[in-house]
């Protein structure tokens, strides 16, 4: 559907990349990857016709419509959330908002029929009257739910502020996504519902994420910005990791054969030169070495960098690390935490998830004393030394004029300046990084600053709030092994699903009617429970039952037990089965009234010997029958879930 040829995008003397050539076919999702600074997000707006590249083409079908992410949530701040949803598409949207005002002023006898007449033709079009609802799917699927639809956008958090603007992207039926960080402030489940939504996408995806499982879910080809150019990888994420260190290998092994054959052919000629006998061959042997020299080309290095994290603890802790009793915190009439209790012991590696709001960040606060709570107890144990990276890092950061090399160098004033910079250097803060101001650091570098204090200040107790949000593939990959290397103990928020599967000995999961509590890794978690909390099909209307036996018990009990459920299970089957005939039906009934006033605005003449306000009533009642086909709908999808649950 795009076609990609001899691309090039340069600043000054420095090359993003050159002669890039690849085509983005309908069905399939590029993943975006490569270090920060590469030119990925460069890319995408070269894609997206936002930017004009150095040399080469793009070439989009003039049809095409492309979905693009933006950051520019301020444009609609007193918008109606689900209207700002509506508006990605510009056409339609414009359509409802015109005839809207039509039948506002239909009142006082100023209905232009014809207008109408084309404005519904527009709306029809672009299936608008399924648009609402669409899009309230969307934004529940995105974690916000309807009763806050009708709310405008200020009343929502940076956060969700984004959510709704990619709820506007996707709710536009594009025909194309380009979509940069889309999981940047999304929960576990909102990532997943992210994930079926665009495997279920028709036309071409090009995504950029750090999210490792999140990329091997989606992405079917990777297209790799490094070594100055643009390459085409078939596979998701982890397959092109072993096709991309394979296919190094594999060049470096050409060019060390070639070496090794120039240098035979040298020693040839070094020997030999001299007599007379062999004076053809060894000048044979040189056009030859010639040739081979010239088809060796150097291999360029990668734009991709690792970090070194090195943890170091300044001395254990006491066995007993927290003591956490009875914490319970609320904001206004909101209680987010409902007596929580938590004990941590030395080495343990806590991961605490939860959806969005529940009062994760909100109970680290707590621990390490960011936050009041509104009641209970946190102790620290003996020689317990916590180090808090919070999930905003500026929080923790001077907002003034200050550098980050003067920042870093304030913990640890006996150290002289060689040492600052060599500590700066591990985290790739390079030449004139560290003159930075610390309000002018991005988030990468800001995030990077923060873990070169906690390596500095050398604790014994990680207290991390989602510590990848900011970080690339590499530093992620990085922080990993430093974390595996660390032997204090770690306490964590996160919703990488690779990250948390990685290091976690211990999971705590914080949902609205309690807290689960499991000693084990995540997998032996998921495992346990028999759904992946952080990967879970039935996301937003998910309905877990959770059934704990006891081990002990008389077997006789046990088959009562059994016995009893099944019961249980069959009469709720039959509940739920009697229930989706009922939404069924009630879909048709909907579906037959929206069909009925759409033949009659169909009739030729009608707009005009129809009298305004009965058009504006047959139009409400439309939309209020497709809104009944859109709810029950969800209902019926919801019943038939758990019917399946119980299957």
């Amino acid at each position: 559907m795009i076609s990609v040829s001899n691309l090039a995008m340069s600043f000054g003397d420095r090359t993003l990349f050159a002669a890039a050539a690849f085509q983005l076919n309908a069905g399939e999702r590029y993943g975006l990857v490569g270090a920060n600074g590469s030119g990925k997000t460069t890319l995408l707006n070269i894609l997206a016709g936002e930017l004009e590249p150095t040399e080469g083409q793009v070439s989009v079908p003039k049809s095409a419509r492309l979905g693009v992410l933006r950051q520019d949530q301020f444009l609609y701040e007193d918008r109606r959330i689900l209207d700002v949803a509506l508006m990605g598409n510009r056409e339609l949207w414009a359509a409802m908002s015109e005839k809207a005002a039509l039948l506002a002023r239909a009142a006082d006898g100023d209905f232009d029929a014809h207008r109408f007449s084309e404005l519904e033709d527009v709306v029809q079009r672009h299936h608008g009257y399924a648009a609402e609802a669409r899009a309230a799917s969307i934004l529940e699927g995105l974690g916000l739910p309807a009763k806050v639809h009708d709310d405008p956008l200020s009343t929502l958090s940076g956060g969700f502020k984004l959510r709704v603007l990619l709820a506007q992207v996707l709710a536009a039926s594009p025909d194309v996504l380009l979509l940069d960080e889309p999981t940047n402030h999304l929960d576990i489940l909102s990532i997943r519902w992210l994930e079926k939504f665009l495997q279920d996408f028709a036309g071409p995806v090009v995504v950029i994420s750090h999210d490792h499982r999140f990329l091997d879910n989606v992405a079917t080809k990777i297209l790799d910005v490094d070594y100055e150019t643009v390459t085409l990888y078939d596979g998701n994420y982890s397959e092109f990791v072993v096709a991309k260190r394979e296919e190094r290998e594999r060049r470096e092994k050409e060019i060390a054969t070639r070496e090794k054959e120039i240098a035979h052919h040298q020693d040839f000629v070094d020997r030999f030169r001299a007599k007379a006998s062999k004076a053809r061959q060894a000048q044979s042997k040189l056009r030859l070495i010639e040739k081979r020299a010239g088809e060796l080309t150097e291999l360029p290095g990668s734009s991709r960098r690792y970090p070194k994290f090195r943890f170091t603890q300044v001395r254990p802790s006491g066995r007993e690390v927290l003591s956490a009793t009875g914490i319970r915190k609320s904001f206004g009439d909101n209680e987010v935490l409902h007596g929580v209790d938590l004990s941590v012991r030395r080495g343990e590696r806590l991961a605490i998830i939860g959806p969005n709001g529940i009062g994760k960040s909100t109970l680290l606060k707590i621990l390490v004393g960011e936050l009041e709570p509104d009641g209970g107890d946190v102790e620290w144990g003996y020689e317990a030394r916590p180090g808090y990276f919070a999930q905003d890092q500026h929080e923790q950061l001077d907002a003034s004029s200050e550098t980050a090399e003067s920042w870093l160098w304030g913990f640890c004033p006996g150290k002289d300046r060689g040492f600052v910079r060599g500590q700066m250097g591990l985290m790739l803060f390079t030449d004139d990084d560290g003159d930075k101001p610390l309000a002018a650091l991005s988030g990468g570098e800001a995030a990077r600053l923060v873990f070169s204090r906690l390596m500095l200040e050398r604790p014994n107790v990680l207290v991390l709030d989602e510590p990848t949000n900011h970080l690339d593939l590499e530093s992620i990959e990085a922080l990993v092994e430093g974390l595996k290397q660390y032997d204090g103990t770690l306490i964590l928020v996160s919703h990488d699903r690779w990250f948390v599967g990685r290091l976690a000995t211990r999971i705590l999961e914080i949902e609205p009617d309690g807290v689960t509590d499991y000693p084990g890794t995540y997998d032996e978690y998921v495992h346990s429970a028999g759904d992946d909390h952080l990967d879970a099909d039935a996301v937003v209307r998910r309905s877990r039952e959770k059934e704990k036996q006891r081990k002990a018990g008389k077997e006789d009990n046990a088959r009562r037990r059994e016995e009893r459920a099944g019961r249980d299970t069959e009469r709720r089957r039959q509940e739920l089965e009697k229930r989706s005939a009922e939404l069924m039906q009630a879909v048709a009934d909907a579906e037959a009234r929206v069909a009925e006033i759409d033949a009659r605005f169909a009739e030729s003449g009608f707009f005009e010997r129809t009298p305004p306000e009965e058009v504006a009533e047959l139009d409400r009642a439309r939309r209020a029958a497709q809104d009944e086909v859109g709810a029950r709908t969800g209902e019926w999808e919801v019943v038939e879930g758990r019917l399946r649950a119980l299957e």
